[in-house]
This record gives C-alpha cells, structure tokens and sequence, in this order.
C-alpha cells in the first residue's frame, strides 16, 4: 500500500495582497480531492489572513469570500499551520487566529518541508 503524496503550501502574502491569498486555499482543497496530504503553513504577513475575521473582509471578482474558499479547504482535510515567530513579529496574539489554525514553531515548517513530496510558495 502506497503512502499518500504530501504538498505544502507555504503562504507568506498577508492582507495587503489579497489577489495572492486564494491560490494556495483552492490548490491545497484540489490536492486533498486527489487524495493527498495537503497543509498550508503562514509565514510573515501571511499570518494575517487566518486571524479571526479577516477572511470574511476578502472577497475578489466572482469568487467567494476568502473565508469560505477557506472553509472548503478545512472541510477538505486541509490542515492550517501558523508560524508563532511571525505572530510575535506582528505582535498578533495566539488567540486571534482561526480555530483551524494550529500555532506551531519554525521547526515545524523545516519538518513539513522535509517531508513534503512538493513545496510551492505564494
């Protein structure tokens, strides 16, 4: 039995370029559907757009708010990874994020990269 292909996306554009926020969401919800193992960790000002209630602000063209692309995602199995250095950076306490973001240390993201079969970078 083969194991499961894992993708991470790492999002490091934050709410001053919401036309960079939806890729990772809408890849990372279509490689859960293909039955891989897809995580987004957010990095730098990419931490932004898991707080509580700034998705819901992003809604571009056609598409849906931000916040339901991310929704789908999670209910896809997607998992949600926040660098806590980048909270601390922005002076963004833990408790502010979504409750589907987990805050987790820089190891995390060196262990994620490592094991990961593909990595892509917004």
């Amino acid at each position: 039995m083969s194991e499961k292909k894992k993708i991470l996306y790492v999002q490091t554009s934050g709410l001053d370029a919401p036309e960079r926020t939806y890729a990772p969401f809408i890849l990372a919800t279509t490689a859960a559907m293909m039955n891989m193992e897809a995580t987004i960790y957010f990095l730098i000002k990419g931490v932004t757009i898991v707080k509580k209630g700034e998705a819901e602000k992003i809604k571009l063209g056609a598409f849906p708010s931000l916040k339901e692309v991310m929704d789908q995602a999670v209910k896809a199995g997607v998992k949600l990874m926040v660098c806590e250095q980048s909270c601390t950076l922005l002076g963004i306490p833990r408790g502010d994020f979504e409750p589907e973001a987990k805050i987790v240390g820089a190891a995390t993201l060196n262990d994620l990269v490592v094991s990961s079969d593909a990595v892509i970078c917004f």
